[in-house]
């Protein structure tokens, strides 16, 4: 099935607020997911991640701030099967129909014939399983019929929650290169997850949430600049090192659980941090270098873990 073009859309969050009484599922929220991308939205489970995004489509109403898909609300959209296609559970479906008779009873209000549900369950890999009832499904095969429940319309912009639980990894592969190949025709896609690694390999550009709070907005490269590296080293001469460390101006703290008399050198390199203890004339018993990967500063910037780098 062929679309005319169309005019890519994109999302936007302003300022976005939602509570519940006393609580704060999300507060004072700002961020926009732009064509052509893959966006990551990513925190902690309970960060307020589904709570945007039922804003987003209109699911549940904001206390204050806005969501706009290509400037207009969700309720605001002509036709919105064609606009926006969303998974945010791949748990609603009713046990006692079959993945094709869901998708052919949605299909009108989509505005997709018998066609495109064959289409979309080649797509997804269900055609072998599509009579046999969603009740049996695995959670990887529902996962897959609520991409294709959110693909019916052909929609110009893709939001999933969480959408890799229960895929295994070639299920996960193909979601990656899915989402790559539907953002590279010029569409929008945001993905949903509390764990950075499972789509860090399909997104170009992160949203991160902590407490309902934005604490990160970036293209996924520029986490790499928040990594704090760390040298550890110790010598025989202990004070001797304390005077090198502070002759150095180095960013630098006592390890001395490591090993006494160590100390962890921050922003350097094992190579420097060795060359200036041997131009000394210090003996190393430890010369140890510690990079944190994207998830590390993924934990450290949501509260998981100490430390971020300033």
């Amino acid at each position: 099935m062929t679309s005319p073009p169309r005019t890519p859309a994109h999302l936007s969050v302003r300022g976005l607020t939602k509570r519940f009484g006393a609580v704060h599922a999300v507060e004072d929220l700002t961020f926009d997911v732009t064509p052509g991308r893959v966006t990551g939205f990513l925190g902690p489970n309970g960060a307020g991640k589904t709570t945007t995004l039922r804003m987003l489509v209109g699911l549940a109403t904001p206390t204050a701030g806005t969501a706009t898909i290509g400037g207009r609300r969700y309720v605001e959209l002509a036709d919105p099967a064609r606009t926006i296609g969303v998974a945010l559970e791949a748990s609603t479906f009713h046990p006692g129909r079959s993945a094709r008779a869901h998708l052919r009873m949605l299909a009108p209000a989509a505005g997709a014939d018998a066609a495109r549900v064959e289409q979309l369950l080649t797509l997804v890999g269900l055609t072998a399983d599509a009579d046999r009832r969603v009740g049996g499904y695995s959670t990887g095969m529902r996962q897959r019929l609520a991409l294709a429940t959110a693909l019916l319309g052909d929609p110009e912009i893709l939001v999933l929650d969480e959408p890799t639980n229960g895929l295994d990894p070639a299920g996960i592969a193909w979601l990656r290169s899915f989402l790559r190949g539907f953002a590279a025709e010029g569409r929008t896609v945001l993905v949903s997850s509390h764990i950075l690694s499972e789509v860090q390999h399909s997104v170009d550009d992160v949203v991160i949430v902590s407490h309902g709070r934005l604490v990160h907005a970036s293209p996924l490269a520029d986490l790499a600049a928040l990594a704090v590296r760390t040298v550890t080293v110790a010598a025989s001469d202990p004070a001797a090192l304390a005077r090198l460390v502070a002759e150095r101006r180095w960013a630098a703290e006592p390890a001395d659980a490591t090993a006494p008399g160590a100390w962890q050198v921050r922003e350097r390199r094992a190579a420097e941090v060795g060359a200036a203890a041997f131009a000394a004339g210090l003996e190393l018993h430890l010369l140890t270098e510690d990079s944190p990967g994207l998830e590390d500063v993924f934990l450290r910037l949501t509260g998981q873990t100490t430390e971020v780098a300033a």
